[in-house]
């Protein structure tokens, strides 16, 4: 029997948590827990999991940090989730740009707490799968690691979210085809993700950040105006297996 795929809860409403943790079991997952940011950050530091599931406002630890924690631990990615009262667009941004790879403003349902959860575990497994097969691209002096999912720069390595590295290989894979930000929602978010174009704009900043680390390739992604961005042409080079 196939064991169960772990998800920390860190939500400090226990009416919330018991319903998550109720609905979340149910389809399958165990689930851990904590109500404390201090305690949540112990947990991740003691064990990995397949998911986090991340309140924002909480005692102990604030989830802002916590999400920075996980996003600079080196290793297996884990998911992210961040479920919050906070629905404004400012904090949906933040929180992208913090690394989260959704963004789950509450009130929500069940059902599609549910739903978000099955479809970022899937897209994770399937880059996990895929990337023995795949290659590593050479993107300047940067390499696209398909395995780990992070740019090299020598012997520099920059972790990648799996949002991040979706947009930037389906870019890298089509130079100097431009792209509007809603074909890229429907192309690497999927046309079923009800997010808004912003969203490609805040992935393309830190990817441009992330680029930066080698100078040739800070001008990979460029704006084209009143459409919206394509990889520059003939920047891409198959690299080797990775």
């Amino acid at each position: 029997m196939t064991q169960a795929e772990t998800l920390l809860l860190v939500e400090d409403d226990p009416a919330i948590a018991a319903l998550m943790r109720q609905h979340l079991a149910q389809a399958g997952y165990a689930v851990q827990h904590e109500s404390d940011g201090a305690v949540a950050s112990r947990a991740l530091q003691a064990r990995a999991f397949d998911l986090v599931l991340l309140d924002l406002g909480l005692p102990g630890a604030d989830g802002w940090d916590l999400c920075r924690q996980l996003r600079a631990a080196r290793g297996r990615y884990t998911p992210l989730i961040i479920v919050s009262a906070r629905s404004a667009e400012a904090h949906r941004v933040l929180g992208l740009e913090l690394g989260a790879d959704d963004y789950l403003a509450k009130p929500f349902s069940m059902l599609e707490l549910v739903a978000r959860v099955r479809a970022l575990l899937r897209r994770a497994h399937a880059l996990q799968e895929a990337a023995p097969q795949d290659t590593a691209l050479r993107l300047g002096g940067l390499v696209l690691d398909a395995q780990r999912r992070e740019l090299r720069h020598g012997s520099t390595a920059v972790p990648l979210a799996l949002r991040e590295y979706d947009l930037l290989r389906f870019l890298a894979r089509h130079p100097g085809q431009p792209f509007s930000r809603a074909e890229l929602l429907a192309r690497v978010w999927g046309d079923g993700f009800d997010g808004y174009e912003h969203t490609v704009n805040s992935h393309i900043n830190r990817l441009r950040a992330k680029l930066a680390a080698d100078p040739a390739a800070a001008g990979l992604i460029e704006t084209v105006w009143g459409v919206g961005y394509r990889f520059r042409d003939g920047a891409t080079a198959t690299a080797s297996a990775a």
